[in-house]
């Protein structure tokens, strides 16, 4: 079911409500019978956030180029090492 946004028309409140796609838009307010108005807002698509174009932006050479560091935890002994940029130890190890 899609979320649809309405806006009281005497006070400006906004509201968010679950409905159906064949039901028909609210006139009033469920709660205070208030006359609304539904607003008609663009599609959220997940376009500028996919997961590639997020691995792509925290690859190692993108986060060296922002002058970030970046480190990496070796699983089997516990210590980080540096894998991007050049600030800070080149590994540690955190207890």
């Amino acid at each position: 079911m899609p979320i649809y946004v309405y806006e009281t028309l005497a006070t400006g409140e906004i509201f968010e409500l679950h409905q159906s796609m064949r039901d028909a838009a609210l006139t009033a307010h469920p709660e205070t019978g208030e006359p609304v108005r539904r607003v008609i807002l663009p599609p959220n698509l997940g376009i500028k956030h996919t997961t590639g174009k997020e691995k792509k932006l925290l690859d190692n050479t993108n986060v060296e180029k922002a002058g970030f560091t970046k480190y990496e935890r070796d699983k089997l002994t516990g210590t980080y090492h540096r894998v991007a940029g050049n600030q800070g130890p080149k590994s540690f190890r955190k207890d």
